[in-house]
């Protein structure tokens, strides 16, 4: 049974009405939702975050999309933001096998019905989350269309490392190193030690700003480096998930030309297979689209809705 859970409500700067919960998925890992429902919605959109993320991040996204007809839901993955963070190093990325974030899955859409989310539902996600939807919709998920923001399809690498990093990974775990930090990451929070100029994720600076002032605000929500066993089941996931089949409900995938924190290749290969699918590349834009100037912004959330509509 869900019970109540915090949200900070000035930070999100979302929907005036939220409701927050946490959850309890199979294996016992608590996680934590917000639905922003909506008089009249047309569906409901499931948000799936990035790694490091959290719901709060996502309060303007939500206005968007309440803004063009929809209620929105978001998840924060076990192991970030609020939810339960398993390892000693509260700021290490962790978990073992991705498999463990359709867990979370299952237990939002519960959690959706029994908040009477307005049906039909939809999926929007971002890098991270868009690796988990992908998943999700393999699963044949009640979904009617989705859109993705840089999914996390492949990791950006140097191309010597790609065919070594998972072996390197395999021996670090081997070697009891599971939980320590994957290679050149720490316990830092980017947005807390890095300028806004050369930044990876946006080239606006008030959405910059907006993250920022968020993690200063409520350190709690902050994650620094991703676990070497995140790292390796990051690897194993993205190549399943590269040797199946496109799904066949229809799909938008958002990508910025200026993108260094996935790898571009596997989007463009997956979309290019994709039977209702289609790639919109927006110039010049970095990894968070729905985080961007407000014309990229716009153009995400009115595509995205679009394609919603279309499929009501």
């Amino acid at each position: 049974m869900a019970t109540a859970a915090p949200y900070f409500a000035p930070l999100a700067d979302g929907p005036a009405e939220a409701r927050a919960a946490w959850l309890t998925a199979k294996d016992g890992a608590r996680i934590r939702a917000v639905h922003w429902p909506l008089v009249g919605a047309k569906g409901t959109v499931i948000l799936m975050p990035g790694r490091t993320e959290y719901i709060e991040k996502y309060g303007r996204a939500a206005a968007d999309l309440a803004r063009r007809g929809y209620a929105c839901i978001c998840v924060d993955w076990r192991g970030q933001g609020l939810a339960v963070r398993s390892v000693a190093d509260p700021m290490t990325g962790h978990v073992g096998d991705f498999d463990e974030f359709q867990r979370d899955v299952d237990a939002l859409l519960a959690w959706a019905r029994t908040e009477g989310a307005v049906e039909p539902l939809f999926l929007i996600g971002h890098s991270m989350g868009g690796c988990i939807g992908l998943r999700a919709l393999t699963r044949e998920l009640p979904f009617q269309a989705a859109a993705f923001s840089a999914p996390m399809w492949g990791i950006s690498m140097a191309a010597w490392m790609r065919p070594l990093a998972p072996l390197i990974a395999q021996l670090s775990i081997w070697a009891g190193r599971a939980h320590a930090y994957a290679p050149t990451t720490g316990g830092k929070t980017y947005l807390l030690s890095v300028p806004f100029q050369g930044n990876v994720l946006t080239s606006d600076a008030a959405m910059w700003e907006y993250m920022r002032r968020q993690v200063a605000a409520s350190p709690e929500l902050a994650l620094g480096g991703p676990s070497v066993a995140w790292l390796h089941a990051a690897l194993r996931e993205c190549a399943a998930l590269a040797a199946m089949p496109s799904p066949t409900l229809p799909c938008v995938t958002a990508l910025g030309t200026a993108e260094k924190v996935v790898d571009p290749a596997p989007i463009h290969l997956q979309m290019a297979r994709w039977p209702k699918g289609r790639l919109d590349l927006y110039p010049m834009a970095e990894h968070e689209v729905m985080m961007e100037t407000p014309a990229h912004r716009a153009r995400f959330f009115d595509s995205a809705c679009a394609l919603f509509d279309a499929h009501r």
